[in-house]
């Protein structure tokens, strides 16, 4: 290095590890307050004017509304719409017996092999 670029060149002893030397830069929790702020005044004008809003860009601009929609769902949506998980053995054989009895009339009517009028293989439980 040059005298001229020595001279200008901060000595490494007055920054610590992983600092810029940069002073200047964004306070500490800025962009939280700022977040935080931000998220108070969208839930007060939201309290105020929302159903309206909701209803007006439905109206008028129903694709921004479906993008709305879609930016607030979850990206993996994990959907269970099997109500039998917590069901005990005996509850899942009373569930089946149930199921058997109501279908029952229309196994009586078709039989085994699709023919009308037969009845198919008994069941026994």
């Amino acid at each position: 290095m040059s005298e001229d670029t020595d001279e200008k060149q901060r000595p490494e002893h007055l920054f610590k590890p992983g600092q810029s030397g940069n002073p200047s830069g964004r306070p500490k929790g800025a962009r939280s307050r700022l977040g935080e702020a931000f998220l108070e005044a969208m839930h007060a004008d939201f309290e105020e004017h929302g159903t309206t809003v909701i209803a007006k860009v439905r109206d008028e601009k129903p694709d921004q509304y479906l993008k709305v929609i879609a930016s607030i769902l979850p990206k993996d949506l994990n959907v269970n719409i099997n109500n039998m998980d917590d069901l005990t053995d005996d509850q899942l054989i009373q569930r089946i017996r149930q199921l058997d009895s109501a279908i029952r009339p229309f196994l009586d009517t078709q039989g085994a092999g699709g023919t009308v009028g037969g009845t198919g293989p008994e069941t026994t439980h």
